[in-house]
């Protein structure tokens, strides 16, 4: 059976990486390409696809949003996410809105192939430590669990695009939101969190790996 994939990443050296990849597979086609979400989604909507090769981190509409919007209305399309954030949490977040699959682009160059044959075929593709993340999750079992567990899926956006030392503004306009809602979503995830300033965030961020040492610092 041929996979015909669609790639969607708004980076196009990153797509031509993942083509590339998949170039001495005769089973996977990379049938279309999307540079951002609103494209993807006029993309799903006007063909047929075996599979979905997702970017997270995408201008305007992404992330959770587009995941969920897309199984909305492609309910059996697999999705499998290729994601620059190895976090476990935010691996399970996509998962729980309906992905099939987290790759971290780290790993992409060896476990691609495998990943997207996984998916296609109606299977999960995760590491071991997203499953265990998810099932303690499922079972209850996640008391232990960090702060930022407690965040709503756009409040863990709005998380990490902070932590990466974006301002309000720059927020706002990447998700496509106003800056009031912005500043709303920061002011919860402060408070929830028990953050009493933006430094304190980033700190945060650093240690539980959702950012990079020295990202944002200079914010």
């Amino acid at each position: 059976m041929t996979i015909r994939i669609l790639i969607v990443d708004d980076h196009a050296l990153l797509r031509e990486g993942v083509k590339h990849i998949l170039s001495e597979c005769p089973d996977i086609v990379v049938a279309g390409e999307a540079d951002n979400g609103l494209d993807a989604l006029a993309k799903v909507r006007a063909g047929n696809w075996d599979a979905m090769v997702l970017d997270m981190s995408m201008p305007g509409k992404s992330g959770i949003e587009l995941i969920k919007q897309i199984k909305s209305e492609k309910p059996k399309l697999p999705i499998l996410v290729l994601s620059m954030h190895k976090e476990d949490l935010y691996a399970v977040r996509t998962l729980k809105a309906g992905a099939s699959g987290y790759l971290c682009k780290d790993s992409a160059e060896s476990q691609l192939v495998q990943a997207i044959r996984k998916v296609a075929q109606g299977g999960l593709f995760m590491s071991a430590a997203v499953a265990e993340s998810l099932a303690a999750e499922m079972l209850g079992g996640a008391s232990d669990a960090p702060s930022h567990a407690l965040l709503s899926d756009r409040e863990y956006q709005v998380f990490q695009q902070i932590a990466y030392g974006k301002g309000i503004s720059d927020i706002a306009h990447e998700l496509n939101l106003s800056v009031k809602t912005v500043s709303t979503h920061k002011t919860r995830l402060m408070q929830k969190m028990n953050f009493a300033n933006v430094a304190e965030l980033i700190r945060y961020a650093i240690k539980h790996g959702i950012v990079a040492e020295g990202i944002g610092l200079s914010e």
